[in-house]
């Protein structure tokens, strides 16, 4: 079955040009003008994937990510958006977006960038078929620990101390990996292939956009910064 996809995006060009390319690329379609027909579609016929265009007239790319949200949808959504602020990008994280794609782009980008979204939501990648046999004792529950850092991968919760964390999926993909690395400053390449699956090369903002996210719900007034830049390299987490 070919995967699902709903396009929003009120430019016409944009829209065609996009829902060809995607069609092609083996994707099935549903291509609307508005963020009042994606809602309709989404609750209608749940897609694989959302792509939302930021700036749309009446109901935003933006306020569509947060309603989905506020009822539990957890599609991964990508946005599509002209602006290149790094607030403007924060705000569409902090509306529950998985990752976004500035305008003008390249469409391979915008392929790569799903293939990732799906590869991380996959139900073949995220549950292990049991072979025949007698049933396993329960396992207790693994917890990953480093610089005052506790995370459950498997109830995908974490916390800071006895605070807990409100994470987006990638965001706790991207603190899990420095958690389990703690001490070690993983560069950036490196980072991009096991969070997105793909290196999007040394201009890209997006690593930049969601560490910059994280380190605001992992810091509190008087706590050590735990994320840690390194310069032209890439990051590191340790308590300082």
């Amino acid at each position: 079955m070919p995967q699902t996809v709903l396009l929003a995006e009120d430019d016409r060009a944009i829209r065609h040009a996009l829902e060809r390319a995607l069609t092609l690329e083996g994707y099935r379609v549903t291509a609307v003008a508005d963020g009042v027909e994606a809602l309709a579609h989404a609750h209608k016929a749940p897609p694989d994937v959302l792509v939302l265009d930021v700036m749309m007239p009446g109901i935003d790319g933006l306020q569509v990510c947060r309603v989905l949200r506020a009822e539990g949808d957890r599609t991964p959504i990508l946005m599509l958006t002209a602006l290149v602020e790094t607030a403007d990008r924060i705000a569409g994280l902090d509306a529950g977006a998985d990752d976004y794609v500035v305008k003008p782009f390249d469409v391979e980008e915008v392929f790569a960038r799903l293939r990732a979204l799906l590869r991380r939501t996959s139900p073949a990648a995220a549950v292990d078929v049991p072979k025949p046999g007698p049933a396993p004792a329960p396992v207790p529950t693994r917890y990953v620990e480093a610089a005052g850092l506790r995370m459950d991968p498997q109830a995908r919760r974490a916390w800071r101390g006895e605070r807990e964390l409100e994470l987006t999926r990638t965001e706790f993909e991207l603190l899990e990996l420095l958690v389990r690395n703690a001490g070690i400053v993983l560069d950036h390449a490196t980072i991009y292939d096991r969070i997105w699956g793909y290196d999007f090369g040394p201009g890209s903002k997006n690593l930049a956009v969601y560490v910059g996210y994280l380190r605001r719900k992992l810091d509190a007034p008087g706590a050590p910064q735990l994320i840690h830049t390194v310069r032209g390299v890439g990051y590191v987490l340790r308590e300082d």
